[in-house]
């Protein structure tokens, strides 16, 4: 494991007091924040690679039916080497665009898919897990017969990727990117004593219940760091992220608080045996570093940890440049 950064302990636990405020809500306003963490229409114009009786059209929007009945909405452009963006919560693929449409641009094809619950996918009330969702990873990797790609994971999507990897990725996965993920473990254990309360991740779901909307229009602002002094708020990349949650059912959106809250990823981070990049911002306060980032870069045999400093949770949409740009370097190193 390679660590680009040294920080300080007087920065992580002022970002760490920032976070914990989110565990105090009231009639449904984030008090705190902290939580997990581009139009089809724009798209270019997707290659059909391979074709299946569970797979469907409509429009220009593609489709597969999983086994339990699930519809999981999906992106497919380009063609060579394969990269599937895994989005977070409670976002969709749509929160790619600057990755797809670099990547692309680049010579790769590039794959992106909403997490059952989320986006244009069905609005499911079961199957709301980590394993389910790295089972319908599985599925559309072997409905497009996807080989020698390049997994890239941000916040939640950064477990389901860590999980795919590790149980379904044999023989299909090159390399695996973890990006402001939240392995190995969000939540305070005896195992995890630097993991946030749950009285945190009860404080979202109580959020999310009482008044939906209004909790996602609060959530972006320390998810992008428009919080920070001298940062000025992008308004279009709020209501991106709110368009983008509103899409999605509530019920799954609430389910999945458990599963990128509560999963252990400890043993499939030590399973996964392709290169690996860990990057985390050290601002980041949606998902703490030193508890995230930090800890799964020693995991993973062999991984490299980045760390970029004053960087938020989102990143890859404000820094898509400097970001975009070292995914590529790994991707072709």
């Amino acid at each position: 494991m390679s660590d680009s950064t040294s920080l300080g302990a007087g920065h992580d636990a002022s970002r760490r007091n920032f976070v914990v405020g989110a565990g105090t809500l009231a009639a449904g306003t984030l008090v705190g924040a902290s939580v997990l963490a581009s139009d089809v229409n724009a798209a270019p114009a997707a290659t059909t690679h391979s074709s299946s009786k569970t797979s469907k059209k409509v429009g220009d929007m593609s489709f597969i039916t999983t086994k339990d009945g699930t519809e999981i909405y999906y992106k497919d452009w380009g063609t060579g080497q394969p990269i599937v963006f895994h989005h977070g919560w409670p976002l969709s693929s749509d929160d790619w665009d600057a990755q797809m449409m670099f990547f692309l641009n680049n010579g790769f094809r590039v794959i992106a898919h909403d997490r059952r619950g989320h986006g244009r996918s069905s609005q499911t009330a079961t199957g709301n897990d980590m394993d389910t969702y790295a089972a319908d990873v599985a599925e559309l990797t072997a409905h497009l017969d996807l080989k020698n790609a390049v997994h890239i994971g941000h916040s939640t999507g950064g477990g389901e990727v860590a999980r795919y990897v590790a149980r379904h990725g044999k023989g299909r996965v090159a390399k695996a990117v973890l990006v402001s993920a939240v392995p190995p473990i969000m939540v305070k254990t005896a195992a995890n004593p630097g993991g946030l309360d749950i009285s945190v991740f009860d404080g979202f779901r109580k959020a999310l219940a009482d008044n939906r909307a209004q909790f996602y229009r609060e959530v972006p602002i320390p998810f992008y760091g428009f919080n920070r002094p001298g940062v000025k708020t992008l308004d279009g990349v709020v209501d991106n992220w709110w368009r983008q949650g509103m899409m999605g059912g509530a019920k799954a959106h609430y389910d999945c608080i458990k599963a990128f809250s509560e999963t252990d990823f400890t043993e499939d981070l030590k399973a996964i045996t392709v290169p690996t990049l860990v990057l985390h911002g050290d601002d980041d306060q949606i998902v703490p570093y030193q508890d995230a980032g930090v800890l799964s870069a020693k995991l993973v045999p062999g991984a490299q940890l980045k760390l970029y400093k004053g960087y938020p949770h989102g990143m890859l949409t404000v820094h898509a440049d400097v970001l975009n740009k070292d995914l590529l370097d790994f991707i072709k190193a």
